[in-house]
């Protein structure tokens, strides 16, 4: 019933024959979803796209709460053969004016609270039909659902044909719609499943938004392609996480969730049971990952990931989680590092922009072929824009975003290398260097840095621990103290914030 539709038949493949088994566990509210159940949802909602009028290659956009109905409905827009494009529910009424627009899906779902402006903003952007889908699982998408029998057959699709549209998150220009394939997607979930050992017996801990690659095609599409059970939580909540330890395995998580469980109390107790804590989305610092061993025993597994890319990079399974590492590139990927200029490789250890190529590329930007061209070689390579280099074991290092390189009197400043002085010094929790606007010197260098709750820091004391550490071009001209610094909801520090906050103090 599956085996036309390429990513569908991989998710469906493990519980065939086993649909009693449990696959989700809803924190919230209790209730428990085993996988023959949530297929048979998942075919009533792609038997109710096709009714509505959804084909093949239409767009199916969401921007709803994190429910099981959210999960039925990505994988019925898979069965039904159209695209899935998840929206991030912090968006407001404009932006997302600018996806519907862009995408033009044939249905877009949201949120019963905000219905009544999204529906205007659907038919401003031609969008015909809007259902709705809220927290408690209720709403237009669940009463369509139920009107529908299961047992629908996958629309056949195959391995190029696109499974799903992710916005990149838009912190730098014009948002672009990353088009996911169905064997990109396929592809790294069977590779991370193997990868990290998960099998039946695994309990994942799955606090993670869907509507970004890390909760909806890592945490979700692992869970389905090993047959394994996910505790379902809508958001994340440190204490009741702790507490799910016991009966869990695996947790998947940004950087923030480790540095906010390290302050839960019971961590230590709890954490023993646990087989595989994971990390990524945002780089996760030394520091976090020492006090993570000490504290619990366990290694943080850290990950590199892209929305364009799925899954790049990890640190292994057995053998050294090397922290301030993103680790070795995954099986079938391949990664290099170039020369910015010319493309040309460069020699190991060296500081080049990151590129990337394997099954797990996607197959560029949605209606910007020109873009596409800037940032997808005709070889396949993946230009990331991300700065790396490879030691001589082979691990990787992210030394930061080429844009946000600082040229500050002609010479090449990586933040990177600034940071993490910074965040050594005794009082420092975090910091983000950025670069702006000055006439004497192209760009002056400023570090915002965030103290910890005990220290009472000071910008001379910072500047002066550093002092001797780095090159006279490389010192900050302004460092600012501050509580917290600003992220996107996956938790990603962002600089052009901050860029624009301190831009006239050059």
């Amino acid at each position: 019933m599956y085996d036309t539709n390429h990513l569908a038949s991989r998710l469906r493949l493990a519980s065939v024959g086993r649909d009693e088994a449990l696959f989700l566990c809803s924190h919230d509210t209790g209730a428990q979803v085993t996988f023959g159940a949530f297929f048979a949802n998942a075919e009533r909602i792609a038997a109710a796209l096709v009714k509505a009028g959804v084909r093949p290659g239409d767009r199916v956009a969401a921007q709803t709460p994190k429910t099981v109905t959210m999960l039925e409905l990505y994988v019925g827009t898979v069965l039904a053969g159209a695209v899935f494009l998840p929206l991030n529910t912090a968006y407001t009424a404009t932006e997302v004016s600018y996806f519907l627009g862009d995408a033009k899906p044939a249905l877009f779902v949201c949120d019963p609270k905000t219905v009544e402006a999204m529906s205007g903003v659907a038919k401003e952007c031609g969008v015909p039909i809007v259902w709705t889908l809220g927290a408690d699982e209720s709403g237009s998408l669940a009463e369509n659902r139920n009107a529908q029998t299961p047992s629908f057959s996958a629309v056949a699709r195959s391995a190029t044909d696109l499974a799903a549209i992710l916005y990149t998150s838009g912190t730098t220009g014009r948002s672009k719609g990353a088009m996911l394939t169905h064997r990109a997607l396929a592809s790294n979930s069977e590779t991370l499943r193997d990868f990290w050992h998960f099998t039946k017996d695994d309990v994942l801990i799955h606090a993670l938004p869907i509507f970004h690659t890390h909760g909806l095609f890592v945490a979700t599409n692992i869970t389905l392609m090993a047959r394994s059970t996910a505790i379902f939580m809508s958001k994340f909540d440190p204490a009741a996480i702790v507490g799910h330890m016991a009966k869990a395995t695996a947790l998947m998580g940004v950087p923030t969730f480790y540095t906010r469980l390290l302050e839960t109390e019971g961590l230590a107790a709890a954490a023993k049971s646990m087989r595989l804590f994971i990390s990524g989305s945002a780089p996760l610092l030394a520091e976090t990952h020492d006090r993570w061993r000490a504290v619990t025993g366990h290694a943080i597994l850290e990950r590199y990931g892209m929305t364009e890319t799925n899954m790049n990079t990890s640190n292994p399974y057995d053998g050294e989680r090397r922290a301030g590492t993103v680790g070795f590139p995954l099986p079938g990927v391949e990664v290099i590092v170039t020369n910015p200029d010319n493309g040309d490789l460069i020699p190991q250890g060296e500081v080049g922009v990151l590129e990337v190529r394997g099954d797990n590329v996607f197959a560029g930007y949605w209606q910007m072929p020109e873009k596409t061209a800037e940032e997808l070689r005709p070889n396949g390579f993946f230009l990331t824009g991300d700065l790396a280099k490879i030691d001589e074991d082979g691990y990787v290092h992210i030394v930061g975003r080429s844009k946000d390189l600082i040229i500050t009197g002609g010479y090449n400043v990586y933040p990177k290398e600034i940071e993490l002085l910074i965040d050594d010094l005794d009082g420092v929790e975090e910091s983000a260097v950025v670069g702006i606007p000055d006439a004497d010197f192209g760009e002056a260098i400023v570090a915002v840095v965030v103290g910890t709750a005990v220290a009472e820091l000071t910008s001379e004391a910072v500047s002066s621990a550093i002092k001797g550490s780095i090159a006279r071009f490389k010192q900050p001209k302004h460092v600012v103290i501050v509580s917290e610094l600003p992220r996107n909801t996956m938790g990603k520090v962002q600089k052009n914030v901050l860029r624009e906050q301190y831009k006239d103090w050059g």
